[in-house]
């Protein structure tokens, strides 16, 4: 039963093809063969993954994978205080990611939300009320204004129907519906005679034909596109994945070589030698690292949320920052999806009015002040006119003002109200609904004792019932007008009246075909929101490209990203010739061009594709259930709060509370600041694990006893990690940020300047303690010895913070005491180190010894000297380099 072109088959065709009878439906037992055909009209549901399984994938890390293994080994050896907290440091980290990243797979429930619940059929020749899951192509369906469109349904009849369906086109107004048959090669923004599944009947009424139910509908279609569409991993996951590969392979052929070293040269017991190469591997894997970065996301994302714009995943808020193109929605994101008259011609003025939104704010000016309709009597008859020839009504709600019906037709409401005066809504004494054939709207008034006509529509169809010659003085006067209009982006409507005899009581097409006498046009914009300019000129500044990609029409598109600074040139590319382009034309269009036009749901996920191919890393706006699959394949997909649809909101990675693109802005530089702060904090962490490393290694080739033992090692590692390391994520953003371009989405989390810092530090804090280890081994005890090495490591990284919280610059700077926490950590890091030493439940647990006084002047000096020789050598370093 399945054809893809219902729009090109007549109503007849249509029937016979699907077996159905207007008058009477189809019966119970067609229904009941059909529903076992076709199946119930839903979308299917998606496996869900138990929560178990969601939780162990945090410990799908090779480094985690290393550290259990150690446990394994000292649980064999019997060291179960080693297993005990190895595997601790293993849970901890797999809770923290757990509890942050539980992002659950949502979307396609926000799409069977969409689906409506009711329909009302035909069967058997009976009016019913049915549940939608009910419905069967083939299927007799009536339906009304404020319905929800059960299904892909072929019109069979069309009573003044409009249908809102910017959900699934993008389109911001209201689309009129009519049943003849179209062209072939019809795109499904322009298929009238069809109305589509979730989408929302705004006015009149009709009947339709199901002819297509659950996925087979065009929501169906993008549901089964979102979940072929593949989830991208951010850029930062990639990284650390390689880091962790890089990481464990050099670790566990240093620890196999180390172990026959100490073997075969020092003669080691091989147990304890087992036990020290354990050592080393705990010190080299930085443990901590997994669940900083993730504390450090969530609090971006914390800190994003304050500022209107919601992350749905943590990663996403580094990716954001990596962001090099901004492909956003007009309706609704860069305008306000609220139809605004700006313009008024009359044969004698133009006005302007000011307001925008369907709020009657606002005046109407004639040169700069505002109108005397006392003084205008073409504009007030033009008044009466659009307000009395209308089927829309504005109303106010909780603070916000909606419109009833057509939007097109609500603003010209909204343009009566805003006149110096009030100005009458006529009763219609007879009226000619609007119609796309005749493309006008008619109604007999009488006012005064007189009657008249009023007529309002589309201008061209105008200028011929008031019987203007193509090339009389007054035709070239309108048309001007309306190209100047159009040119700015607005929508021209016509007002026209004629006056007919008292005896007139009905009037029909034939009476309004001449004499008509033009009183005027008006313009309409989706006004742009305020603050999007600026929004625009950051992201050029910060080298990131805004492309607008709309449903709507080329010189509105135009115009529209022109105000907006989005272009400033003519190339626009519509969807039909994205179409039909090859995939290396797609990518020189994509790159090439800034505006396109009338798109559809596919165009959107091929620019996006085409983009990302391209090298680009993408943030694509969208509201609708349209936009679902390209929100999904986008690096960052961003919903709109507001006007969003929860599918659209569910697809995505960020949710914009006030619909705002300046919010993206905000997000952007809020990302920037994260992966910086993320930078740092490895560029901190990573020499401890060296240091470490460097002392564990040096001991077994020298034959000394360990300086650590592993328990130790891990202690550091988490306390420097979990404490200390989190003051980086307060880290303001560093000047200038927002003027360089965005980082490369396969630029190096290690740069050769990182790596040679991370050796340098790692050698020196390593160096320093092995040296004084050297000295006090003679006079003291192990334990009295790795007591002090382990004050020293952590002391040398708590000066080392300092350090890093200016990557190049002098660290004691006017922006020293900016950031509280670093204060804050270092305090909570000296109670730590004072409590696992002198309160003998940890002193005993971690193998530590209580020191006098006098030996805490080893780790002060130690972590002085490095701060010193780190500043000496970011000085040298970077002079250096700027010299380069």
């Amino acid at each position: 039963m399945s054809n893809e072109k219902w729009f090109n088959l007549t109503v007849d065709d249509v029937m016979k093809n699907l077996t159905t009878d207007l008058e009477q439906g189809l019966s119970e037992e067609e229904v009941a063969d059909r529903l076992e055909e076709s199946g119930p009209n839903q979308l299917p549901e998606k496996e869900r993954t138990p929560e178990w399984i969601k939780f162990f994938s945090h410990f799908n890390d090779i480094l985690i994978y290393i550290l259990l293994v150690a446990a394994v080994v000292t649980l064999i050896l019997g060291h179960y205080v080693d297993t005990i907290v190895i595997l601790l440091v293993a849970v901890i980290n797999a809770l923290i990611g757990y509890v942050q990243e539980n992002k659950a797979e949502k979307a396609l429930e926000g799409i069977k939300e969409l689906l409506s619940l009711q329909a009302t059929v035909l069967r058997s020749g009976k009016r019913e009320d049915i549940e939608s899951k009910e419905l069967v192509p083939g299927d007799v369906v009536l339906l009304k204004a404020g319905d929800k469109v059960p299904a892909d349904i072929r019109l069979v009849q069309a009573d003044r129907l409009n249908a809102e369906e910017s959900p699934l086109t993008g389109e911001s107004t209201s689309v009129e519906k009519q049943t003849e048959r179209l062209p072939e090669e019809t795109v499904l923004a322009e298929r009238t005679n069809l109305v589509f599944s979730g989408t929302a009947i705004s006015s009149g009424s009709g009947k339709g034909i199901v002819i297509a139910t659950g996925e087979q509908t065009e929501l169906g279609k993008i549901n089964r596109s979102m979940s072929d569409v593949e989830d991208m991993k951010t850029p930062l996951l990639k990284q650390i994945d390689t880091f962790g590969k890089t990481i464990s392979i050099v670790i566990l052929v240093l620890a196999v070589v180390l172990f026959g070293f100490g073997l075969i040269i020092h003669d080691y017991e091989w147990g304890e030698l087992l036990l020290s190469v354990i050592g080393l591997t705990v010190a080299a894997i930085p443990e901590g690292l997994p669940a900083i970065l993730t504390i450090i996301l969530a609090l971006g994302v914390q800190s994003m949320a304050d500022k209107k714009a919601i992350m749905r995943t943590l990663p996403s808020v580094e990716t954001l920052g990596a962001v090099t193109v901004i492909c956003t929605d007009k309706t609704g994101t860069l305008t306000k999806n609220e139809m605004t008259v700006k313009s008024v011609i009359t044969r004698k003025s133009d006005y302007d009015i000011t307001g925008t939104g369907y709020e009657p704010e606002g005046s109407i000016m004639y040169k700069g002040k505002e109108a005397d309709l006392s003084k205008h009597d073409e504009l007030h008859e033009l008044l009466t006119a659009v307000q009395t020839v209308n089927d829309a009504d504005i109303q106010e709600k909780d603070g916000q003002w909606t419109v009833r019906g057509d939007p097109t037709e609500g603003c010209l409401i909204t343009l009566a109200k805003k006149a110096d005066r009030e100005i009458s809504r006529l009763d219609l004494l007879s009226k000619i609904p609007f119609d796309s054939e005749y493309k006008y709207m008619a109604g007999l008034v009488e006012i005064k004792g007189e009657k008249k006509i009023f007529v309002k529509g589309a201008p061209d169809r105008l200028f011929e019932m008031a019987e203007l010659d193509a090339d009389s003085e007054e035709r070239e006067y309108w048309e001007n007008q309306m190209i100047t209009r159009s040119k700015k982006g607005e929508r021209v409507l016509a007002a026209a009246l004629k006056n007919v005899g008292q005896d007139t009581s009905k009037i029909d097409h034939e009476d309004v075909l001449s004499g008509l006498t033009m009183l005027g046009l008006t313009g309409i914009i989706d006004p742009p929101r305020e603050n999007v300019i600026d929004a625009v000129d950051t992201c050029k500044q910060a080298g990131i490209q805004v492309k607008m990609i709309t449903g709507d029409h080329k010189e509105t598109a135009l115009a529209i990203a022109k105000q907006l600074g989005i272009t400033d040139h003519d190339d626009v590319i519509e969807g039909r010739e994205l179409d039909v382009m090859s995939p290396s034309e797609l990518k020189e269009a994509a790159m090439k061009s800034d505006v396109f036009a009338r798109t559809s749901p596919n165009n959107k996920l091929q620019l996006v594709e085409a983009l990302q191919e391209m090298g680009h890393i993408s943030a694509m706006t969208g509201d609708g259930v349209n936009d679902a699959p390209a929100l999904k394949r986008a690096d960052i997909g961003v919903a709109m709060g507001i006007k969003g649809t929860e599918v659209a909101k569910e697809a995505s990675e960020m949710v914009l509370a006030d619909d705002n693109f300046s919010t993206i802005v905000n997000a952007v530089r809020e990302g920037r600041r994260v992966y910086d702060n993320l930078k740092k904090t490895i560029l901190f962490i990573l020499p401890t694990n060296g240091a470490e490393a460097f002392l564990v290694m040096a001991a077994l080739l020298i034959g000394m006893e360990m300086p650590l033992t592993p328990v130790q090692i891990l202690y550091v590692n988490m306390v420097t990690a979990v404490t200390v390391a989190l003051a980086l994520a307060f880290e303001p953003l560093e000047e200038g940020s927002m003027t360089k371009p965005p980082r490369k989405a396969n630029e190096k989390l290690l740069s050769p300047y990182y790596i040679f810092r991370i050796l340098f530090v790692s050698l020196l804090i390593g160096g320093v303690i092995m040296w004084m280890n050297g000295q006090l081994l003679t006079n003291y005890s192990i334990e009295h010895v790795n007591t002090v090495t382990l004050h020293s490591i952590v002391f040398a990284q708590l000066f080392h913070l300092f350090n890093v919280r200016n990557e190049r610059h002098f660290s004691l700077n006017k922006h020293f005491f900016e950031n509280k926490a670093a204060f804050i950590v270092s305090g909570l890091l000296i109670v730590f180190q004072l409590i696992v030493t002198y309160v003998p439940f940890f002193a005993q647990a971690l193998g530590l010894y209580p020191i006098e006084a006098l030996y805490w002047i080893f780790p002060v000096i130690i972590g002085v000297t490095v701060f010193v020789v780190v500043e000496i050598e970011k000085y040298i370093t970077h002079t250096v380099f700027k010299r380069k």
